[in-house]
């Protein structure tokens, strides 16, 4: 390395210690959130090993002046950089697109950093960087499936203890819309009485937009349940790792006989390629997709179904007025809609049998 030019492991640190420290905020001025930073580190530690397979270190470039020759240069450091980044991402890390996209996008953010905060003349190569996605199928419960989770009794009464926890918290999470950061976040102090209706009233983790939303009885009743066994907890529901929440949710909906087939594929530079389980060697069934992403889709999901306004839903789930991820969800509605209808006006269109012998006589 020459004298104008900077370790790029070094300075990415220096970018994580800035965001946890509060030097480096928000276009609003609100501190970055833990998990956010908790997504660098990851980055971080994939740059490391980028590095160490290349046995080359990386390093940032000062520019300055307009030598053709050296923006050239630069220019085309950086495009090999990102081929050769992103390729090792999706060879030897086994990632996907929009895992890549995700990557790519925090290094992007980095770049903004030193330019912005460092003020440092580094070019503006990094602007090239693609950020690929990938539109993964979303994943719902439908209607008669979360009333077969409310109401069946003795569905119900065959779960283990630990299947009758993860049930109720993920019928509730299929009320609510919360993220599960949020959810599993819940205390009993946010809940509010007001006359005889109960509602739910908190600041997300991820936004900090508040929401307040009015508990059906069967949702009251289930905080009622668990603050019978509360004891000191001041959360709601139990602790409980994401991952084992994941197992008990896949083997709740195996239970209810949610296992039919479906197909699922994701894609590597916007090539498709079919998954199969890697326990059965098989396709995935429905319920090998259900994990704790699934409450806040259905909750969205349901209530578009059920004819709640757009906006209503927004205000309820927390999404800007604008996001482009909640019209996922309406596209999803619109085809069970379409499904529907072809339902009546295919029976519309069935000749019955007496008008069949009309026609013949």
């Amino acid at each position: 390395m020459t004298a104008k030019d900077h370790p790029f492991i070094t300075l990415f640190e220096q970018f994580i210690k800035d965001s946890y420290k509060g030097k480096r905020l928000k276009p609003d001025g609100r501190k970055i959130r833990t998990q956010t930073i908790d997504n660098y580190v990851y980055v971080l530690q994939h740059l490391k090993e980028f590095e160490q397979s290349n046995s080359n270190p990386l390093r940032i470039k000062i520019i300055t002046g307009t030598n053709q020759k050296l923006l050239t240069a630069e220019r085309n450091y950086w495009k090999k950089f990102y081929l050769q980044f992103t390729q090792f991402l999706y060879q030897q890390k086994g990632c996907y697109d929009n895992y890549v996209g995700n990557v790519i996008k925090v290094i992007r953010v980095f770049f903004n950093y030193l330019h912005r905060d460092k003020l440092m003349k580094v070019g503006d190569f990094y602007k090239s960087f693609y950020v690929c996605k990938e539109d993964v199928p979303i994943i719902t419960l439908l209607p008669e499936q979360l009333q077969f989770l409310i109401y069946n009794q003795p569905f119900e009464e065959s779960l283990t203890p630990s299947l009758q926890n993860t049930k109720d918290l993920f019928v509730f999470g299929c009320t609510v819309a919360l993220r599960s950061s949020d959810l599993f976040a819940l205390r009993f102090t946010d809940i509010e009485a007001v006359g005889t209706g109960y509602y739910l009233s908190i600041r997300t983790i991820k936004t900090d937009t508040p929401i307040r939303i009015k508990l059906p009885g069967y949702a009251v009743a289930i905080i009622d349940k668990f603050r019978k066994t509360a004891r000191t907890r001041k959360t709601i529901f139990p602790p409980i790792s994401k991952n084992q929440f994941n197992k008990n949710v896949k083997r709740l909906a195996e239970l209810a006989g949610w296992t039919q087939e479906l197909g699922k594929s994701r894609s590597r530079r916007g090539k498709h390629t079919p998954q199969i389980n890697e326990a059965t060697k098989k396709r995935h069934r429905f319920c090998d997709l259900l994990s704790s992403h699934t409450m806040r889709r259905t909750a969205i999901t349901t209530m578009l179904m059920l004819g709640m306004a757009e906006h209503i839903v927004k205000k309820i789930s927390g999404h800007a007025a604008n996001s482009k991820a909640f019209y996922r969800y309406v596209n999803l509605v619109q085809s069970y809609l379409d499904h529907e209808v072809d339902k009546v006006f295919d029976q519309l269109g069935m000749v019955p049998s007496s008008q069949k012998s009309l026609a013949g006589a």
